[in-house]
């Protein structure tokens, strides 16, 4: 992993900051899977909340393959309000619709935290996989927004 101009404190906090995103969507698909009504939607999410779960997998690999073995997280906690939200809005009746709009929020928030992570100086490995979970979180927040459209 070695860049001259890239030290390894600069990837392993730029990856935390990722892995805590992932964490919050890993926690906030599960929660709202659990609560939508649409069993097509209930599936994506929970899966989707399986891929978060990997791809933090991938992450955490790195920073150990780099000797960072400390690295629980617990998410952040724009995500716990996120999550906390999401409960509320379905107790109070919100229905489908109004989670849509809440993980659609936070798979915003997942596609800055990538931007931003790609901003970075970071060795091409790195840089590879995060890309390509990058794809994959657009590909998802997409799925989300129609569902969102489609659900109004």
């Amino acid at each position: 992993m070695a860049n001259p101009s890239s030290t390894l404190q600069e990837v392993e906090t730029t990856l935390r900051q990722v892995i805590q995103s992932l964490i919050d969507g890993q926690e906030g698909f599960q929660k709202i899977g659990e609560e939508l009504k649409d069993e097509t939607l209930k599936r994506f999410f929970l899966a989707e909340s399986l891929q978060r779960a990997a791809f933090r997998g991938e992450l955490e690999t790195v920073l150990h393959q780099e000797g960072v073995h400390d690295i629980s997280e617990s998410g952040s906690a724009s995500g716990a309000i996120h999550r906390a939200w999401a409960g509320l809005k379905s107790a109070l009746g919100g229905g489908d619709h109004t989670l849509l709009v809440t993980a659609e929020q936070a798979e915003d928030e997942a596609k800055a935290a990538y931007a931003e992570a790609l901003k970075k100086d970071l060795p091409f490995p790195v840089r590879q996989k995060l890309t390509m979970q990058s794809v994959h979180i657009q590909a998802s927040h997409d799925f989300v927004k129609a569902a969102r459209d489609r659900s109004s």
